[in-house]
């Protein structure tokens, strides 16, 4: 019970905080539909990122199946960079994501909660015609951006499989193991990359609808 207790204290916390942020950002003109175009973009270049960082990782597999003598420690410090840059990369998309959902829900929260200001009845009509429709769009990109958020762990897991395995066996038998999960994990990352093509086309789309509804 103490631990929930802490973290849904935690949580209230971390909402104030970014509340408090909204409210500081309105005061300056920054409103809560510029910040949620502002993340989308953020998270779009971070995806765009990680695609070069797992394909980077995905080249160096490559040129080490076809290890030809040499030394191997620098082969695998190598991989082991890559897999730690792909990792940051990864885990900096999904912060980038749940900064947009939160921006998101904030955002919608307000629009629903203002809907009772108006006197206009078509006003309001309209203004809640424009919510449901922004809401789906939103739904629609969020689904996109985790679509491609989960298929980065099951890579990373590979990645790290393989890392692991050629640290404790530095011979020419890890470079056999490893060309044997090799063309499975080109496809998972091919996959992935396709994953995040689309995703980042979503964001796209979503930024000049939001900029074409201003």
């Amino acid at each position: 019970m103490k631990r929930i207790t802490l973290a849904t204290a935690l949580i209230i916390a971390l909402s104030g905080c970014q509340t408090a942020y909204y409210s500081a950002m309105e005061k300056v003109g920054i409103h809560k539909r510029e910040i949620l175009v502002d993340r989308v973009e953020a998270t779009k270049e971070s995806q765009e990122e990680s695609q070069q960082e797992f394909q980077s990782a995905l080249e160096r597999l490559s040129t080490l199946i076809n290890f030809d003598g040499g030394e191997l420690q620098s082969a695998y410090e190598q991989l082991n960079s890559d897999y730690e840059s792909s990792l940051a990369s990864a885990e900096e998309v999904s912060v980038n994501i749940n900064k947009v959902e939160d921006v998101a829900q904030a955002l919608f929260d307000e629009w629903q909660d203002e809907l009772a200001q108006y006197s206009s009845a078509n006003l309001k009509r309209e203004s809640e015609k424009k919510l449901t429709q922004t809401q789906r769009q939103f739904d629609r990109l969020l689904r996109s951006m985790r679509s491609s958020e989960q298929k980065m762990q099951p890579v990373l897991a590979s990645l790290k499989d393989n890392v692991l395995y050629l640290k404790h066996n530095l011979n020419a038998q890890a470079i056999v193991a490893i060309r044997g999960e090799f063309k499975s994990l080109q496809t998972d990352i091919k996959s992935l990359i396709d994953d995040m093509n689309r995703s980042i086309a979503d964001s796209n789309k979503f930024i000049e609808q939001m900029n074409a509804s201003k």
